[in-house]
């Protein structure tokens, strides 16, 4: 597995990997690598022949200087990860690597007006300025993102059509702890407490589930069930529990296309997001969470 530094570097030796006839994979990260992040490396690989990882903790996605300088770092461990998971090289540039007097900024305003966008200014412009410089940079053929960061990955997949980048944006299902908790880097700022009262957010996306399977469609009810079950498990605060269009993020009434059904909570300084995507194609509703 290579490791390199700089733009250039990573060039090179992608450019070497298409003479060499390999289609290119890519998952970007900010680190701090679980099993999480390994599944999109094994979903990339089922698709293309050279798996490219970066590593950057992109300050300007942060509207919290405090929670940028509390993401957690441990570069030798997530290259023994990656490593072991099959990436062939791993892109850690720095700062002054990335961003030169940057003026430029890419955003989907009209996706990201509801859900996160809504409690995090300026968080989606940095993800996808950041993301936009990435494609560029390593020119996959295919890119990989979870569905737990299901805002992000569906404004992503919209990007790159509008802007005509030549990739295919793969979404993959979350990975779940054993007790249902989805894989996340924050997960290790929760205390025990905390982190026993978070399988609530969890526990209501089945509940949700389960309405649905019993031919309930009503956003209101559905989204109320949750809440009760979240409320319960005495939450610092409930961002928003909402059920959107999967196509523009759009609030709906009714869950009668296919939809998001998402939620992100705070137990004491530490937000969680989890979803769960409705398929009603067919006339029988699917949900992925």
């Amino acid at each position: 597995m290579k490791i390199v530094h700089a733009k250039s570097e990573l060039r090179a030796h992608v450019t070497a990997a298409r003479k060499a006839g390999l289609t290119v994979g890519f998952v970007p990260t900010m680190g701090y690598l679980h099993q999480g992040h390994l599944s999109l490396v094994e979903e990339s690989k089922k698709h293309t022949d050279y798996q490219v990882m970066s590593i950057f903790v992109n300050r300007i996605q942060f509207n919290d200087p405090n929670d940028f300088a509390a993401y957690p770092v441990d570069l030798e461990r997530d290259f023994a990860l990656a490593r072991e998971a099959g990436v062939d090289l791993v892109f850690v540039p720095d700062e002054g690597e990335m961003y030169t007097d940057s003026l430029t900024f890419v955003d989907v305003g009209a996706l990201t007006k509801n859900l996160c966008g809504a409690h995090r200014p300026g968080h989606f412009r940095g993800v996808f300025t950041v993301v936009s410089k990435l494609f560029n940079i390593v020119s996959p053929d295919v890119s990989v993102f979870g569905q737990k960061d299901i805002q992000q990955a569906v404004s992503i997949e919209k990007m790159a059509a509008d802007l005509d980048f030549p990739v295919r944006i793969i979404i993959s299902p979350t990975l779940r702890e054993s007790d249902g908790l989805a894989m996340s880097s924050r997960n290790k700022r929760l205390s025990a407490d905390e982190r026993e009262r978070a399988l609530a957010i969890s526990r209501s996306l089945k509940a949700a589930e389960k309405l649905i399977a019993s031919g309930e469609r009503t956003s209101g009810i559905i989204t109320a069930a949750m809440k009760k079950i979240i409320d319960e498990s005495r939450p610092t605060k409930i961002d928003y529990i909402s059920a959107v269009r999967y196509t523009d993020l759009d609030y709906v009434e009714r869950i009668d296309t296919k939809s998001v059904i998402a939620a992100a909570v705070y137990y004491g300084d530490t937000r969680l997001i989890d979803n769960m995507i409705v398929d009603t194609a067919g006339g029988k509703a699917k949900c992925v969470y």
